[in-house]
């Protein structure tokens, strides 16, 4: 993995995730308490021993920047050729921003051919699973591919939401299809499908021949819809199917790109026996560690009318203090708040929240130094919340950050 240059695409604006995003990128967003999105993508690097990391960065970098700076940098010793750093558009091709996927890693080949990498790791910023990147390496070797594409097995009837790669018998791609009605199956499998996980390794010498071809053109400038079409006329373009180390018997790869995908993946974490394991000392997951004291849980006055500190089936992170109140089906990122007589279900409640006495929450994303105050109801009437809140499609309530409730 000494020859493997990880290029990591964490620039996308993510407005379907607003207003999450309003003060920050994608891969920046909490996920799971203490971590950000994009550490489950670097994780996934360091276990699979990518030691040199480029992060090709854009919209509201800042918080990215600065979590990758106390979190991630120090990790590597760049004494060996190891490295973890970020690149905004630089703008050395022409004066613009990045166009698409394949246009952001154009515009820094000229790092490609500085550093001189024989292969070229493609990853998103923003997906949450584990895998070995070291066997799709291996796989890659194996069948002197130019180019091979790592795939996830779906059902057919959901394959309209995906890019599906279409093969032969030996994993070789034959085709691409960009979110079919009609969707090229598994050989011998006629009820599921492989869709492209945004994941792609490239011998380099290849893929920069293709993307300077491509930049000519008037095109998307994607990898998936304009860069693996034309690399299908060598016939070495492979697919390799996802194996996942989360060691359960379903693959779980996810997409966090709406609230309600966000909501849904952290929820599961709550669960007794989660799809998404985070305590898997085979496959650590890391982050930045901030400085907090342990959680603590006061008031055990049980009887009627009295003070209940509790939390069940949550994820409570420290700094968090439950003072006299009720988390059920939540997580609570540091530094957390809940006062007396708080009721909180199925909730996300980020780092620096703090629900004053008497509130009752539920199914609500509450993003970082909000106060709500005592009294406040959130999650039980739609209508009185979409007048003050954004509510998404499947009616959940989300308070941007430092939003002032009133």
């Amino acid at each position: 993995m000494q020859h493997v240059l990880a290029l990591i695409l964490a620039g996308g604006k993510g407005e379907r995730l607003h207003p999450l995003t309003i003060h920050r990128a994608k891969p920046a967003v909490p996920f799971g308490g203490k971590y950000r999105i994009i550490d489950f993508t670097l994780s996934n690097c360091i276990n699979s021993h990518v030691r040199r990391i480029a992060i090709l960065t854009q919209y509201k970098s800042l918080s990215l920047d600065r979590h990758l700076a106390l979190g991630w940098e120090h990790l590597l010793n760049p004494e060996l050729g190891e490295y973890i750093f970020t690149i905004p558009p630089q703008q050395r091709i022409d004066e613009r921003w990045y166009e698409g996927t394949a246009d952001a890693v154009f515009q820094n080949i000229y790092l490609i051919e500085k550093e001189n990498p024989p292969y070229i790791l493609i990853l998103s910023g923003d997906h949450i699973y584990k895998m070995n990147y070291a066997e799709m390496f291996d796989f890659h070797l194996a069948n002197n591919a130019i180019g091979t594409v790592a795939t996830i097995r779906i059902r057919r009837k959901d394959a309209a939401s995906f890019g599906v790669v279409e093969i032969d018998g030996s994993s070789r791609i034959i085709g691409f299809q960009e979110k079919p009605q009609a969707p090229a199956t598994i050989p011998g499998d006629p009820d599921h499908c492989y869709a492209s996980m945004g994941i792609y390794l490239f011998n380099t010498k290849e893929i920069i021949n293709e993307l300077k071809a491509d930049s000519g053109k008037s095109s998307a400038h994607d990898f998936g819809k304009n860069i693996l079409p034309e690399m299908l006329r060598s016939g070495r373009l492979y697919a390799h199917e996802f194996k996942d180390e989360n060691k359960k018997e379903a693959k779980y790869w996810r997409d966090v790109g709406t609230v309600d995908a966000y909501w849904e993946a952290n929820m599961g974490l709550v669960a007794v026996d989660p799809l998404f394991n985070l305590y898997d000392r085979d496959w650590p997951l890391r982050t930045h560690q901030g400085q907090h004291p342990p959680a603590k849980f006061v008031f055990a006055q049980e009887y009627k009318g009295g003070r209940l500190g509790i939390a069940l089936d949550s994820i409570v992170c420290g700094g968090c203090i439950i003072s006299g109140g009720r988390v059920q089906n939540s997580v609570l990122s540091p530094d957390v708040r809940i006062n007396s007589y708080v009721d909180v279900r199925e909730s996300i409640l980020l780092e620096n929240v703090e629900i004053g006495r008497n509130c009752k929450i539920r199914r609500a994303i509450i993003d970082k130094d909000v106060y709500v105050p005592a009294g406040t109801t959130i999650g039980y009437d739609e209508k009185a919340d979409r007048e003050r809140f954004f509510v998404s499609e499947k009616g959940l309530v989300v308070i941007p950050k430092g939003a002032e409730i009133r």
